[in-house]
């Protein structure tokens, strides 16, 4: 696995227009581990990150985990949907992940997780925002390239076990 430093400022909630109704970001927390082991799963099988790796994750140091629920109808209440991570090491930010239920792709949910990085990578003062993603993930790679960040190399064999090769990418912010 790759890492937000947590603050009070950082959990301050922030509107967001997807046509989801009025889903807002908000700072991950143990109480999300299952729906995350579950859209983990989901989304990223068979390299998903397991429970165990998710909650070492969520509260290592320097790591950013936000999220957006979505409502669900009726007296249920509303429910993760898609989640971000950054790991913060002083020098650099890297985006750890994002994903987004399939259910809800295609709503713009991944452009505000990634801006909200890019943002919080810029108030700790990184230098540059970097990230791997697989060499065939189009949608990825195009929404990377709309936010202006550039391949910078190729690592082959990254994605196990799969053995599907990943593009560093980078953003500089200064």
């Amino acid at each position: 696995m790759s890492a937000g430093a947590r603050d009070a400022d950082a959990d301050a909630e922030v509107p967001v227009a997807t046509g989801l109704g009025a889903p807002a970001l908000r700072v991950l927390t143990e109480a999300d581990l299952p729906r995350l082991a579950e859209l983990e799963e989901l989304l990223f099988a068979p390299s998903a990150w397991s429970l165990s790796m998710l909650t070492e994750e969520l509260g290592a140091q320097g790591r950013w985990y936000v999220g957006v629920d979505a409502p669900q109808g009726d007296d249920t209440p509303p429910r993760l949907v898609a989640y971000a991570g950054l790991w913060f090491d002083g020098d650099v930010g890297q985006v750890m992940t994002i994903g987004v239920d399939p259910a809800v792709q295609r709503r713009g949910l991944g452009t505000v997780l990634l801006e909200a990085l890019v943002a919080r990578a810029r108030e700790l003062g990184a230098q540059a925002v970097l990230l791997e993603v697989r060499v065939d993930n189009e949608p990825a790679l195009a929404l990377y390239r709309r936010h202006g960040f550039e391949v910078l190399a190729r690592r082959r064999r990254y994605y196990q076990p799969e053995d599907v090769d990943a593009f560093t990418m980078g953003l500089p912010l200064r």
